[in-house]
């Protein structure tokens, strides 16, 4: 899995934009610019997809995945997590 150290990004109150790909090859994270591109390997159905990706971007902070809240996107490739 290719995770990066994203563990600056974890303070009360920030926003992480996020553009999804389920399905794919393997788990990782991406970061361009002002988006992460978050590959998780899980298929988006019931939920599965979102808990993967919450599962994999706490990993990267440093965080438990319980602090992680999904504001917008819950059915969209496009997503916003707040970390709390």
């Amino acid at each position: 899995m290719d995770i990066p150290d994203l563990s600056a990004l974890a303070q009360p109150g920030t926003t992480l934009t996020l553009r999804v790909t389920p399905k794919a090859a393997r788990n990782r994270i991406v970061a361009e610019d002002d988006v992460l591109r978050v590959y998780v390997t899980t298929v988006p159905e019931d939920g599965k997809a979102n808990a993967a990706v919450q599962k994999l971007l706490a990993k990267a902070l440093g965080l438990p995945k319980s602090r992680l809240t999904l504001l917008r996107g819950h059915t969209s490739r496009d997503k916003v997590f707040q970390v709390d």
